[in-house]
């Protein structure tokens, strides 16, 4: 795994807090390899659909890493709690975009599986839109 440092996520004074939504152990430890590698701080990670459910309400964080099919449960709902607040979402799914409900086809999306430099991408991207949504307002 490549370590492309804090240069590869968007620079801030503090670092970025990432929700990683994912049911599966050894994609979950990749995750949050790839966040602290980027420089950034992993928000859970949750496992279950119940407990991402509540960080989603309830966690500080600046972007968010979903798994697409928690266990058999799709976890629009998550997505749906965390852009209603104002949060960037990412999935990461083995469907690709061509998975994805309409309403959330403007979400990137990694594919898995997705590379350190991939996911780097897809948070800079989501950060960089997230600046540009608040920038209209």
């Amino acid at each position: 795994m490549d370590n492309l440092g804090t240069s590869s996520m968007p620079t801030s004074e503090h670092k970025h807090r990432i929700l990683v939504v994912e049911d599966e152990a050894m994609i979950s430890m990749l995750l949050e390899d790839m966040v602290l590698d980027c420089g950034g701080e992993i928000v859970g990670p949750a496992a279950k659909f119940d407990d991402a459910l509540e960080l989603a309400h309830q966690a500080q964080f600046g972007v968010a890493v979903l798994d697409l099919n928690l266990n058999g449960t799709l976890s629009y709902p998550i997505a749906e709690v965390i852009r209603r607040r104002g949060i960037p979402v990412i999935f990461a799914t083995g469907y690709g975009t061509d998975g994805l409900l309409d309403r959330f086809s403007d979400c990137p999306t990694l594919q898995k599986p997705f590379s350190q430099q991939d996911f780097a991408e897809a948070v800079a991207a989501a950060c960089r839109e997230q600046i540009s949504d608040s920038c209209r307002s």
